[in-house]
Formats: C-alpha cells, structure tokens, sequence
C-alpha cells in the first residue's frame, strides 16, 4: 500500500515528460511578452497615448506577480496536473479576450488575466525539481530554464512578424491555439503528482511567513537572486538609450540584440549540469563574479558594439547560471513545500527586476550610463560580500574535527 502511494507521489521523470515540461515553459512564458513589439499598433487601433498603451505590459507583469503569489502555492495542496489544466483553460480564454478586445479597458483587463494565469512555468520548474533524481536535479532544472530563456526571447521576434504582416490580434488567435495544444499535450502526458499539504488556504498562505523565517539558505537565494535580477534589469531598461544616444540605433536593434541572450540558455543547461557535481555556494560565488565583471566591460564599452556585445553574454550567463544555482538549493530544502519555496523566491526575484528597472531610469536621467554601470558594479560587490558573509560552515567543522 505505502508503495503504491510513493509511486503515484514520485512518477519518474522521462524524457518525454521533460520534453513536454519544456516547450510548455517556453510557449507558456511567450504570452507575457508578446504585447510588447505591438504596443505601437495596438495604441493606433484604440487612439491612446503611449503611457496609457503601456499600461497593457506593465499589468501583464503584474498579473504575474499576483498568479506567483496567490496561485502558483495551491500546488502543494492540490493535485498539481489538474491544476495546470484548469490554469490552460484561462490562458485559452485570457488570449481570445486579449485577442477580441474592442476598447483598451478590456484589452488592459484581459492582459493582467493572462499575466496572472501565465505562472503555468513556476508550477513546471518545481515539478521537475520534485520528480528528478536528486543527482540530476540541476541539469533537469536547466533544461527547463532554457526552455523558458527561449520562450522570452524568441517570443517578441515571434509577435513582431505576425503582427507586421497579419495584425496584433493576428498573434494572440495564435498564441490561444498553440495554448489549446499544449493544454491536451500537457492532460494526456504529463504525470500527476499528489500534494503533501492538507491544511487551508490560508493556513497555506501564513507558512510562506514561516518558510522565510526558518530556512536561512532560502533567504540567501532570494536575496541573492533579487540582486542579480536588479543589475540584470537596470542593463536592459538602459541599452536602448546607448545605442540611441551612442550609436544611433533605434528599440529595434536593441530587440535582435538581445538575441545575444541566447547564450544564457546555452548557460542555463551547462550550469545545471555542473551544480549536480560541484557545491552549489561555490558555484554561485563564480557565477556572481561574472556579473561584476559584466558591468567592469561595460564601463569601458559605452562606444564599442563589441564590447557591450561580450558584456552582454558574461551578464547573461552569470544571471542565469545564478538562478539555477538558487534554485537547485532550495529546491533541496524542503519536498512538500517546494511550491511555496518557489512563490518565495520568484516574487522576490522579481521585486528585485522592478526596483532595478525604476532604479535605472533614474540613474539614467542623472548620470547616464557611467550611473548604471557603477551602480550595478556597487550591487555586485554587495550581492559577493553577502553571499561569502553567509556562506555555510564545513571548514569550521573540519578544523574542530
């Protein structure tokens, strides 16, 4: 009997399953991007002025913010497959409204709505991170990252060419039927896992409270991911007045540049491998030196394309390889509430990205880029001496011993 039980409770990962969970991260994460190439067009349709318009992404970001919070938790309480397919069902409506939308009220609306049923990628990561081997946990996680890395930046590119030759509206009818697929593909393949929690929603909801108080390493992680994730942010909110002001090249050149960030998928995989087999703190202090040294190039490179090019792949690989690094200790935490570790993390990973990007711009006003490269080389330090400040303790052991 108890058997039984542990074999529904732990399916094994396929390669199948771990295909599936990684091409739905990467269509699921698109829906959060999409609008932002259309922006220009979408405020043509509805004759509004660009801040109202912007309002579209900004409260798409925000929808996820709330999913993260208050939906991505139900996981370790509810079977998490049904949960997903239900989810399926909103992003599928979410998009035909977005899609439909006939005044930018609605349209607004519509995008929170996607935004916040669009966490579909934090149910994923947590899945995989259960279902793995715990020595191959990194690399799995990886491979779900890349997937993810891809999603975002494949998905402006993707809604850029639809809507410059079929309309905005063109791309979400597409985006809600390559989401039909997926939810059947996600209904007849993915494995169901058992939740560990049987205590209410709100009860569920106060031990994030206490998940934050009692487990150091998953503050070290979030803190250190908010970090990273701010000097990530504050690069890309000011790339675009560089090459404007420097180079005069315009957002679209600043979008194919960031295609560059494909080298973080390509990070995303190998740094998983590598924290199955090396000590994930010290993973972490290199991956965080490679921020630093990002932004020490990108000092210097205000009027190099190559410079700011090579600047761009160091940041990106030691952002990402950061982030998996995180994830793989605190997923090792604590199996019942991995869902809940994740809400954790995620929302203050993101908290970080906002105050780097409003932090930014402000930088950018009063000292242009010289103002955001210190500043991100001052975040750095600060993230290296909090890191190696709280680093565990098996040299003290070793010593005693």
């Amino acid at each position: 009997m108890t058997t039984a039980s542990s074999a529904k409770k732990h399916p094994e990962l396929t390669s199948l399953t771990l295909w599936i969970m990684t091409v739905a991260t990467a269509l699921v994460v698109a829906n959060l991007y999409y609008n932002q190439p259309l922006l220009e067009d979408i405020a043509a349709t509805f004759h509004v002025s660009k801040a109202k318009v912007g309002q579209v992404s900004v409260l798409t970001q925000l929808g996820y913010a709330t999913g993260m919070l208050f939906i991505v938790p139900l996981a370790d309480m509810v079977k998490r497959k049904r949960l997903m397919v239900i989810i399926f069902a909103f992003i599928v409506l979410s998009l035909i409204l977005t899609a439909s939308a006939q005044s930018i009220g609605i349209l607004i609306l519509a995008s929170f709505c996607l935004g916040a049923s669009s966490m579909i990628p934090q149910l994923l990561v947590p899945m995989a991170a259960h279902l793995a081997k715990p020595s191959e946990r990194g690399r799995k996680i990886g491979v779900i990252m890349s997937g993810l890395l891809i999603g975002i930046l494949l998905s402006r590119t993707f809604s850029g060419f639809i809507g410059e030759y079929w309309g905005w509206r063109a791309v979400f009818y597409i985006a809600a039927g390559i989401m039909l697929l997926m939810w059947l593909m996600i209904g007849f393949f993915l494995p169901e896992v058992e939740p560990d929690y049987n205590e209410s929603y709100k009860k569920l909801m106060l031990s994030l409270i206490h998940l934050v108080k009692q487990e150091p390493k998953l503050r070290l992680a979030s803190l250190r991911g908010a970090l990273c994730f701010a000097c990530f942010s504050a690069f890309w909110t000011t790339i675009v007045f560089v090459l404007k002001q420097n180079f005069n090249m315009g957002s679209g050149v600043a979008g194919e540049f960031g295609l560059i960030g494909a080298f973080g998928a390509i990070a995303a995989g190998l740094m998983g491998r590598l924290s199955d087999k090396m000590d994930a703190y010290r993973l972490s202090g290199y991956t965080l030196l490679l921020i630093l040294v990002s932004f020490i190039i990108f000092i210097f490179s205000a009027h190099s394309i190559a410079g700011l090019v090579i600047g761009v792949i160091i940041l990106d690989m030691g952002v990402q390889a950061t982030h998996i690094s995180n994830q793989s200790i605190i997923f090792a935490l604590r199996p019942e509430a991995r869902n809940r570790i994740n809400t954790i993390y995620m929302v203050t990973y993101f908290i970080g990205g906002s105050a780097g990007t409003a932090a930014a711009t402000l930088l950018w006003k009063n000292y242009q880029w010289n103002g955001v490269c210190f500043t991100g080389i001052a975040i750095s330090v600060i993230t290296l001496i909090i890191h190696f400040a709280n680093h565990p303790k098996p040299q003290k052991t070793a010593v005693t011993a």
